[in-house]
């Protein structure tokens, strides 16, 4: 009967609405990680500004021999690896690339890539590793937690301050906690700060802890927010080691 609700849909239009609805559904996925990528593009840009920097300085100042400008070019030659491996993701998706590494190793070169970041600022960071152990890991992905973490360190602290990083082996996992000093995260603002988009800072995009914590979830590893005090905040990374 013509008009009736019983007729058979033309396959030619159901395909070209599952075709609208697939576009829908992927553009969403492709815009957020775009500025995920985006996001971390910038942070490790402005590592190689600041030693591009130091370079120059030092250039100037003591000749080429010079053991801080082997450590510089040692660090920007790491950040453009980083960077590399973002660029890549615009083609993958969820790509990741483990592999087994020290886990002392990795912490010291997190440690030295965030330094870049102390501009103006008189920052005391120490770094107290107690063992070591291997873990499987994406080491870019890895790295760029680790100078996320205490790059929202530092910028936390107004100009003086301390920056505490504690690395150690327990109970079959690799533990890195990383503390300051400086202004406290709101209690009320503590339950939201790994959400997507959301931030705590008045030229933030809320991309930064929402993407260092899927990338850990993404290796089997973890990271939380331990506490956050007028005295100290501290985040906590967990990673399995290799038994």
């Amino acid at each position: 009967m013509k008009g009736s609700l019983n007729k058979t849909p033309n396959p030619l239009f159901l395909n070209k609405i599952r075709g609208k609805m697939n576009k829908q559904e992927t553009i969403p996925d492709m815009s957020v990680q775009i500025r995920c990528v985006s996001h971390e593009i910038r942070n490790h840009l402005s590592v190689c500004d600041m030693y591009a920097q130091i370079i120059r300085k030092n250039l100037i100042k003591s000749g080429i021999e010079n053991p801080s400008i082997e450590n510089a070019i040692d660090c920007i030659q790491q950040s453009v690896k980083i960077i590399e491996s973002n660029l890549l993701d615009l083609k993958s998706l969820n790509r990741n690339e483990p592999h087994i590494v020290d886990f002392e190793r990795i912490i010291n070169r997190g440690v030295e890539l965030s330094r870049a970041y102390i501009i103006d600022k008189e920052i005391d960071m120490e770094l107290f590793t107690k063992n070591t152990a291997k873990i499987n890991i994406d080491e870019n992905r890895f790295l760029a937690v680790i100078v996320n973490i205490i790059k929202n360190a530092i910028e936390a602290i107004q100009l003086k301050g301390k920056i505490e990083i504690l690395a150690e082996i327990k109970n079959s996992k690799g533990i890195i906690r990383i503390s300051n000093d400086g202004k406290c995260i709101p209690k009320e603002k503590q339950s939201r700060l790994f959400n997507q988009g959301y931030t705590t800072k008045e030229t933030g995009c809320g991309l930064g802890l929402w993407l260092c914590k899927k990338y850990l979830e993404e290796q089997n590893a973890t990271l939380t927010l331990l506490r956050s005090t007028k005295k100290q905040t501290t985040f906590e990374i967990t990673v399995p080691i290799v038994e």
